[in-house]
């Protein structure tokens, strides 16, 4: 092996897990029976975050969850355009809410290059929920956390994830956007496996 390529391998295996996580590469999801063969149920827990992290890093999720005031948007999270910011409650500001362009439903642009996303609820998520630039393991301990999470408990993040609506436009973004890897159901088969294995987050 050429030492080139020794050097790429080890500069993709030091790439944070949430960086690595959000490419778009990813096609599918491992099903939660992959792990059972993982002994220890804290290292089981840790890896099926880590396999739910491929849907949590990547950009249609972290998209709506910024750090800052403003959305990304599209496959390479650049800085939404037009400007826009959260406003009072995460839907725009005043005169520039997000159903200003953003309808029920995703509209294909008539010349078929592309799309504008919507959903009934569009909105960003707090800021509370914040998920950009942080590690698998932060973005875990932030999810768990009911101070930080809308008060959820671990339940009802299973059900959030693998029923909520605005959740499975990931997997149905429209026109010009990779979807998210796998679908809700293994999103959610996942979540209800991290939660029974005790919920264990990746080292940080």
């Amino acid at each position: 092996m050429k030492a080139g390529t020794i050097a790429l391998g080890a500069l993709a295996l030091a790439m944070p897990v949430a960086l690595a996580a959000a490419a778009d590469g990813v096609a599918g999801l491992r099903p939660a029976a992959d792990f059972e063969s993982i002994r220890d149920a804290q290292a089981r827990s840790a890896a099926i975050f880590v396999e739910m992290g491929k849907v949590i890093a990547h950009p249609r999720c972290m998209n709506c969850h910024p750090r800052t005031d403003s959305p990304t948007q599209g496959n390479d999270m650049d800085q939404h355009y037009p400007p826009v910011t959260r406003g009072p409650d995460g839907h725009g500001a005043p005169g520039m809410e997000c159903t200003t362009c953003h309808g029920p439903a995703n509209v294909e642009f008539a010349n078929g290059t592309g799309s504008i996303p919507g959903h009934p609820e569009w909105h960003l998520a707090p800021k509370s929920m914040a998920w950009q630039g942080k590690s698998l393991g932060e973005i875990c301990e932030q999810i768990k956390d009911k101070a930080r999470n809308g008060g959820k408990t671990l339940t009802q993040i299973v059900e959030h994830n693998a029923h909520d609506s605005l959740v499975g436009w990931a997997w149905n973004p429209g026109a010009g956007r990779a979807p998210a890897p796998g679908t809700q159901a293994q999103f959610g088969e996942l979540t209800k496996a991290w939660v029974a294995s005790g919920a264990a987050c990746p080292a940080k």
